[in-house]
Formats: structure tokens, sequence, C-alpha cells
């Protein structure tokens, strides 16, 4: 099989695993008693990405080879998945947080690390046979967006009939969206990458890691960059920013789905597609990279960024005041300015550390950026929003024609609208205090 086309079908079934359960197990938390506890089910996985990718990549540059790590952490994230799955299998009268909780958070803390390390494979991998990894690995990453929201549209979709087989459908109310079932997707698919990934060409390891401090390997080399006014204003809006992060992922499907439990919205689409629906997200993430370039040379990178973060408000507005009615238009729209909201922050803000570090530390310093981001930020964000959305809103029992099922209901107008004005906030303040001078010429030479 030809080289490209090995790491594109790496970067499917990398994507896949997470895309299998992200954006919807809390429907199945809710359905199983654990609704309360959806946003430390997300926070973990910034609390992991902290230093689990550290950890990792020691190992893969000293020790074991990149493609054999990745292999075996996906091996060990895939069976803890399926512990879990067999444990919520076996409690169909609902879960316990704590056994339930650390099976799953161990299964995150093996898979997080492999979203650097499967890069890491693929540069090596391209670069050891004559490719240009600035030029050939875009469209090879694009593949990930794509498995993602596929394994989104299959447990959708996907429900067990009850002769035993699998079947699909856009109203059963068993479909795996809903319960432990999307689990089981995710371990299959973790083991199904592990033993591809083991027949990968070899990605050796590095002979002169031995030379570098402890804290060059672990990136803590990177916060000297704080001693720049310009840099250190950078990583905290980073942060404050990346408060936005997970809290879709983790809300959007409850929220959308608990339109089931109003008689006037229960039959709609939307209403029983919420995982569907979301995908339009990740479709306009994956259209919204081929924007940046344009944007990043027209507009800099502050406006970029500001961009982003009034993208977010529009995020959380739209949410805020659509419906999976009428105003399934607004869902739409939500769906649609999310591409920009995350690229035009992740991508951009990655450039710029790029365009603004040292070569020396620039691995560091991108380490840092995501810490602030998807570590702090989004741990940080995560539980602040389960605790705005548990003061709004409660999973209450409601009677539908399949029979009692539970939503989450309450004031989603008011919760949506303070995420909006939070994220309109950090616009505001960020426009006033970075300060930093567009030069078209300068951008032009950041690497794409």
């Amino acid at each position: 099989m030809h080289i490209k086309l090995r790491l594109t079908v790496m970067n499917f079934l990398q994507f896949a695993v997470w895309g299998s359960y992200l954006t919807c197990i809390g429907n199945y938390l809710g359905a199983a008693g654990l609704g309360d506890h959806i946003a430390w089910f997300y926070s973990i996985q910034g609390v992991v990405s902290i230093f689990m990718p550290a950890i990792l990549g020691i190992i893969a540059d000293k020790y074991i080879p990149a493609e054999k790590l990745l292999g075996l952490s996906h091996a060990l994230a895939g069976l803890f998945m399926l512990w879990a799955w067999f444990y919520g299998y076996s409690h169909p009268e609902g879960l316990s947080f704590a056994p339930f909780f650390t099976l799953y958070t161990l299964s995150v803390a093996f898979y997080m690390p492999t979203i650097a390390l499967s890069n890491t494979v693929a540069f090596s991998i391209l670069t050891r046979n004559g490719y240009d990894t600035i030029r050939d690995f875009p469209p090879i990453r694009v593949w990930g967006t794509v498995g993602f929201i596929a394994a989104m549209w299959f447990v959708n979709f996907a429900y067990i009939t009850p002769g035993g087989w699998l079947g699909f459908s856009a109203d059963a109310p068993d479909r795996f969206q809903y319960t432990a079932m999307q689990l089981l997707v995710c371990g299959i698919l973790g083991l199904l990458l592990a033993f591809y990934c083991m027949t990968l060409p070899n990605c050796p390891v590095s002979k002169t890691v031995g030379k570098r401090s402890l804290s060059e390997l672990f990136g803590l080399n990177a916060f000297a960059l704080f001693k720049q006014r310009k840099m250190a204003l950078f990583f905290i809006f980073s942060m404050l920013l990346g408060v936005s992060l997970q809290i879709t992922n983790g809300f959007a499907t409850p929220f959308i789905t608990s339109f089931k439990g109003n008689p006037e919205f229960a039959t709609t689409v939307g209403a029983n597609n919420a995982t569907a629906l979301t995908s339009l997200s990740q479709i306009s993430e994956a259209l919204c990279i081929l924007l940046i370039p344009f944007f990043l040379k027209r507009f800099g990178i502050k406006r970029v960024m500001l961009i982003a973060m009034l993208a977010w408000v529009l995020r959380f507005g739209f949410f805020g005041i659509g419906n999976p009615g009428g105003g399934l238009w607004m869902f739409v729209l939500s769906m649609l300015v999310y591409g920009v909201a995350f690229d035009f922050f992740n991508v951009s803000g990655a450039l710029f550390v790029e365009k603004e570090t040292d070569s020396s530390i620039q691995g560091a310093a991108q380490g840092l950026f995501m810490l602030m981001t998807n570590g702090i930020g989004a741990t940080v964000g995560t539980l602040a929003a389960g605790a705005v959305v548990n003061h709004f809103c409660k999973w209450t029992e409601v009677m539908t024609p399949e029979g009692p099922a539970s939503f989450l209901l309450g004031d989603w107008q008011a919760t949506w609208l303070i995420f909006a004005a939070y994220a309109l906030l950090v616009a505001v303040v960020f426009a006033v205090v970075f300060k930093y001078k567009h030069v078209p010429e300068a951008i032009g030479t950041v690497k794409h």
C-alpha cells in the first residue's frame, strides 16, 4: 500500500476512535444517571493532556519507536474503553461514578497523547520517504476529520434490531448515541488501529535525546516566553479562549436532545439526530482550514484571533435563541461558525507561535500553547460550564411514546447566553490589551 494512503488510513481511524463518543457521551451519561458529572468526563481530557503527551513523547524519542508506542497506546485505550462499555452493559439500572469514571479516565489518558504521537509518526514516515510535510501532510490530516464525522454518523443512526442485527434508523430510541454501544464502537476501532499501527514503517528513536535537560524534555524551557509581554498576553488569552473549547462538545448533544422532552419538538429531525447535526461543526472545521492563509495575510494574527472569539459568541448565541423546529437554521449556523471559532484560533495560534519563537524552542512553545488551551483552559472551562448548566438545568424523567426517558431540561437560553457573554468579554479585552502590528510580508512568510 502506498505510504500516503497508509497514513491516510491511520488518520481516519485515529479520529474515528474519538468521534465515536466525544460529542454524544453526554446523552449516555444522562440516561445512565451520571448527567450531573458530564463536565468531569470532558475536563479529564484536559487534565491528562497536561502531562501524558510529554511523557509519551519522551518515551517515543528515546526508548520505543513512535509507531509501536502509538499502537500500544491505542491498544490500552481501546481495552479500557471496552471495559467501560462492559461495565455499562452490565449495569443497565445505572452507573456508579467512581468505577466508570476510572475506566474512562484510563482510556482517555492513553488516547489523548496519540493525537500528537500520530502526527510524529506521519512526519517521520513522510520525511524518511522524501515527502514534503508542509505540502503532503494536510491532505492526509483532513481524512482524520472525515473519520471523526463518519464515526459520529455511524453512532447517530446505528442500533441493534430485536433480532440482534445491526440496523440504521433516524428515530430508533436505542441508537448507539444514547447507549454504551458508542463505547464498544470506540474500543473496537481503537484495537483495530493498534494492530494497524504495528504494521507501519519504523520510526527510529533519537540518538541525541539524552543530551537534553529534563526541563527541555518536558518543555518547561518554553515558560521563559512569559518574560515577553506580547507572548505572555498571547498565552493568557489562549487559556481564556481555551475555556470555550470543550463546552459544546460536552453539552451540545444533551441540549439538542433535551427538545425531545418538549412535545412541540419531540418528533423533529433535529431533536432526534443531535450527533449527526453536530457533525456539521466538523465539516465546517475541515473547510475553514483552507481559509486561514488568506485571512492571515489579509487581516493579521490579531484580527484573525478576534474573529475566532466573535465566532464563539455566535456559536453560543445561536444555540441560545434557536430550536430544532422553525429555529433549526440557527442551530445550523451555530455549527457552521464553529469552524471559524475553532480553526481560526487553534491553527492561527500555532502559526503565530511558530513565527514568534526561536526554532530551538518551537516544539516546547507549541506544547505550551496546547497546555494553555486544551489543558488548563479547557479543563477550567468545562468544569465551570458544568456548574452553570447544573444550576440552570436538571435531568428530568419525561414520558415519551417509547416510554420514560431522562432529558436535561431547564433554562438553556440563559445558559448559552452566559457563555456567549463570556466569549464577548474576552474578545473586547483582547482587542484593547493585545498589541500586535500586522505586517503582510511577515505573515506571508509563515509556513502553511
